[in-house]
């Protein structure tokens, strides 16, 4: 299927690695032209040498900060005119005590999860109505539909961003602009790894032991492939996807046991 994005831009966030990464592919192959954001600029430089070695279009680096109103800054300045955002702050699996944390600890959950990401989509959204064409995707959890406990402050900041972006799509999607989140369980990248890996260290047992239980609980029976997450994005990002908007679409072989 042609997607009907060739020649668009879009500003792919978290895009030097991951699922990121793979949201990048996925949408070059499209044919859209590129804006990599990502803190690490030798990740971002190998990233953006991969791609246009792949596909041939068009790829920017920014090396920024996106928690900082300076970063988000560059950011915009150096994309110019955007299409697509796919919006996403990363992952972090370390439980938290939501009894010891501080004001500043919350907060700083807020601006990495909730503001950096709500930031972007409003500067961008009136330059798409006006165009008549916007796709944005905010990379979330699948946890967000039946949170954890230790992550509290985690769920709270990804739940506050799902309740804006609901609010905003319904009043956009009139100007051809839609606004989703995909909720991706166990894709197999770098992160998960290492956050398994963490999760045995803290649990006194193997890596090993750790895969087999999170394994049993996916009815797939498997980790995804990222570019089974990055396709997912393109064509959310599509021409065709008009209509849908406002939804959290999970993304986890089947883990979620909910109907809605």
């Amino acid at each position: 299927m042609d997607l009907g994005i060739r020649g668009r831009r879009a500003v792919v966030c978290g895009g030097s690695k991951g699922l990121g990464l793979a949201a990048a592919r996925s949408l070059a192959r499209e044919g859209v032209d590129l804006t990599l954001v990502a803190r690490s600029h030798e990740t971002l430089a190998e990233a953006s040498r991969q791609l246009m070695a792949e596909t041939g279009v068009k790829v920017e680096t920014v090396s920024a900060d996106l928690t900082t109103p300076d970063g988000r800054a560059e950011v915009l300045a150096k994309a110019g005119v955007v299409d697509i955002l796919v919006s996403n702050p990363g992952v972090r699996q370390v439980p938290d005590d939501f009894r010891t944390l501080t004001r500043e600890a919350w907060d700083g959950w807020m601006e990495a999860h909730f503001y950096s990401s709500l930031e972007l989509i409003r500067a961008l959204v009136p330059g798409m109505s006006a165009r008549g064409f916007g796709r944005i995707v905010n990379m979330s959890v699948s946890f967000i539909k039946f949170p954890q406990v230790g992550f509290a402050p985690s769920h709270a900041a990804r739940l506050a961003l799902a309740g804006a972006i609901a609010a905003m799509a319904r009043e956009l999607i009139a100007h051809n602009v839609v606004i989703n989140s995909v909720c991706p369980g166990l894709f197999e990248t770098d992160a998960l790894i290492t956050n398994l890996h963490g999760h045995a260290a803290r649990g006194n047992t193997t890596y090993e032991a750790i895969v087999e239980d999170r394994l049993s609980r996916c009815p797939a029976g498997r980790f995804a492939d990222p570019s089974e997450c990055g396709d997912l994005i393109a064509f959310l990002c599509s021409a065709q996807n008009g209509f849908m908007t406002a939804q959290n679409i999970v993304n986890d072989g089947g883990v979620y046991q909910g109907l809605f």
